[in-house]
């Protein structure tokens, strides 16, 4: 997996927020707390043995939702860039991904040597990704990737 960088402020955290704000609002508001936009923004390259960058934006905060059995990120991906197949099966995740714009393709198999299932997403395709299963996304559109994902902890 490849490292992340946390970015909180400067000119690819505005470059970052200025291309998804172009696309939808970024708008949070938490139960009981102060509306705001982002927390901050997680950088990892070659995520998964993937291409490129992959930009997580984090809008809630640690225990924000459900207790920290729930969590809820904006993901930005640029053409060309992707996430490489990867399972969540160590810790029983399991994710749903809502696209909000762009193009992007998916893909799914059963563990490390099974089939690949592949699909085109686009706005407003939704994914369910089982635990158990291998997952990727990368964008093969010309736009920016922007998808809402929703995913559950098991603490």
């Amino acid at each position: 997996m490849a490292d992340t960088v946390i970015l909180s402020e400067g000119a690819e955290f505005d470059h970052v927020i200025q291309e998804v704000s172009k696309h939808i609002h970024l708008y949070v508001m938490a139960f009981e707390k102060s509306e705001r936009t982002i927390i901050r923004i997680d950088k990892r390259e070659n995520m998964y043995g993937g291409k490129g960058i992959v930009y997580m934006i984090q809008m809630f905060d640690h225990k924000e939702l459900a207790n920290n059995r729930l969590a809820a990120y904006m993901v930005l991906l640029n053409n060309g860039d992707e996430s490489g197949f990867h399972t969540h099966n160590e810790k029983n995740e399991e994710e749903l991904y809502v696209v909000v714009h762009g193009t992007g393709e998916y893909r799914e198999r059963t563990g490390t040597e099974g089939a690949v299932r592949q699909r085109t997403l686009q706005k407003g395709d939704i994914t369910a990704i089982s635990s158990i299963g291998y997952h990727s996304i990368e964008n093969t559109g010309d736009e920016p990737l922007i998808m809402f994902v929703i995913t559950t902890n098991n603490p």
